[in-house]
């Protein structure tokens, strides 16, 4: 486990995962806190662990608020300095490569509304585009690329909801995982594909 510093005397706790040959890191962001997310949820931890696999360092981290994060949910504003300050920390992992934003539902919406210059890309997977407003959201029309992996039968957004939303976005990618709704069970190695497909084309 580590220790992640965020402004505000808020520190959240983490865990990472590094393989000698890291040739990229990922820092994961986990679904809606006070629906029972946290970095434990099934499809983290399946990304938490594959990734290394295939070269790709991992760093999952708690929201303030869970778990043994200090401070209290912030309705997605205060989250963002948590990304960012996971980001910081993935940064200073020491692998080479690109650094890559990774966030499942609430944890993508807010990563995508994160301005950091440390970090080349994002992936969203089954982002609401609701809980931040897709105005608000960095990604939007940044150039760096994105991919919204988004479940064929998502319960609150689905693939041609988010095409629309975000038709007008810069260097964003939408793609449909097959058969999955929003959590994903018995699609987590669609996903994991994808975003080791996606970091390998950066």
């Amino acid at each position: 486990m580590t220790s992640i510093e965020v402004e505000q005397g808020v520190t959240l706790e983490g865990q990472y995962h590094r393989p000698a040959d890291a040739r990229a890191t990922v820092v994961l962001s986990h679904p809606h806190p006070q629906y029972g997310g946290d970095m434990h949820n099934p499809l983290i931890q399946h990304l938490f662990m594959s990734l290394p696999e295939v070269g790709i360092a991992t760093l999952r981290y708690n929201f303030r608020g869970v778990s043994a994060s200090s401070g209290s949910h912030d309705g997605g504003v205060g989250e963002r300095q948590d990304v960012a300050a996971a980001l910081a920390a993935g940064a200073g992992l020491g692998a080479s490569g690109p650094l890559v934003s990774v966030g499942w539902s609430f944890g993508a919406d807010v990563s995508l509304a994160v301005n950091s210059d440390l970090h080349a890309a994002w992936v969203a997977i089954a982002a609401p585009l609701a809980i931040v407003d897709p105005a608000e959201m960095t990604a939007a029309t940044d150039p760096r690329p994105t991919l919204l992996l988004v479940p064929e039968h998502d319960q609150f957004r689905t693939p041609d909801q988010a095409a629309h939303v975000t038709a007008e976005w810069a260097a964003t990618t939408v793609t449909t995982i097959e058969g999955g709704d929003h959590f994903l069970m018995g699609r987590t190695h669609l996903v994991v594909g994808e975003v080791e497909g996606f970091i390998s084309s950066l």
